[in-house]
């Protein structure tokens, strides 16, 4: 392979984008604490990059692979259609059967499970993270490299509240701060496997790029609208929480425009 291979950048992209997630676990090194408040806003700004980065970085880029390959207007449109639904689909399905607990929200999935709540909350960060690493892997294996660098960079900025969180959590539960910030870099590192499978999946059928792209999108969309949005909206913070979404939508935006 050669270093510009899309694999290879898939994997490497993915990768920084998860150890960011080790990187905004850092402040609890310090005994630094964050206030719920900012914690809402800091995750509605994770929700707002997703969003951003499921339409313009996946699903447009997805539309106009697909046109290239068929004529008309309404196949594209069906083809991301179905990308999306399976990728929400899969989602849903891994939400029921995998049991994970949000702390506001309480338990999902199967019940019974002897795990400890911590890492069933663990388990659910780690969840979120698969379908991220896999949009960067995709993100790369489309051929357009600044799309894929600025969806490895805006998944790595919303990683940051997410590593703080599971960080924070655990030393609550009385983690000592160097084992917390090495479990919040371990749930960021599942990225690089799903960007690689994503990536390579993709570059030995070609033709399943726009499938690839949607479904990552719409992995991407379920996680936004399941569990980061009413996370956030359960505290009160629901002001803050919508400006971290807008603050983060137009930063991806940014980043996907000038990169891409």
């Amino acid at each position: 392979m050669q270093p510009g291979d899309p694999v290879i950048l898939g994997l490497a992209g993915s990768l920084g984008a998860g150890l960011m997630t080790g990187a905004g676990a850092l402040p609890v090194l310090f005994g630094r604490r964050v206030s719920e408040r900012t914690s809402n806003t800091l995750l509605g700004f994770a929700a707002g990059v997703m969003l951003t980065a499921s339409f313009f970085s996946l699903i447009l880029p997805a539309i106009d692979h697909a046109g290239e390959r068929y004529d008309g207007r309404l196949p594209p449109a069906l083809i991301a259609s179905a990308g999306i639904l399976l990728g929400v689909a899969a989602m849903w399905v891994l939400n029921e059967r995998v049991p994970h607990r949000h702390f506001v929200s309480g338990p999902e999935g199967p019940s019974g499970t002897r795990l400890e709540k911590i890492w069933l909350f663990v388990i659910a960060i780690t969840l979120h993270n698969f379908p991220e690493g896999m949009a960067v892997g995709v993100g790369f294996a489309s051929g357009d490299v600044g799309k894929g660098a600025a969806l490895a960079l805006g998944i790595g900025l919303q990683n940051m509240p997410e590593g703080l969180a599971v960080a924070l959590a655990l030393v609550g539960e009385r983690y000592p701060p160097g084992r917390a910030v090495l479990i919040a870099t371990l749930t960021g590192l599942v990225e690089p496997v799903g960007g690689l499978l994503g990536a390579a999946a993709l570059m030995l059928a070609e033709p399943l790029l726009p499938w690839g792209l949607t479904f990552a999108a719409g992995a991407m969309l379920y996680i936004i609208s399941h569990e980061i949005i009413p996370e956030t909206h359960r505290s009160g913070y629901r002001k803050q929480a919508t400006a971290g979404l807008t603050v983060g939508l137009v930063v991806m935006l940014i980043l996907d425009v000038a990169l891409g």
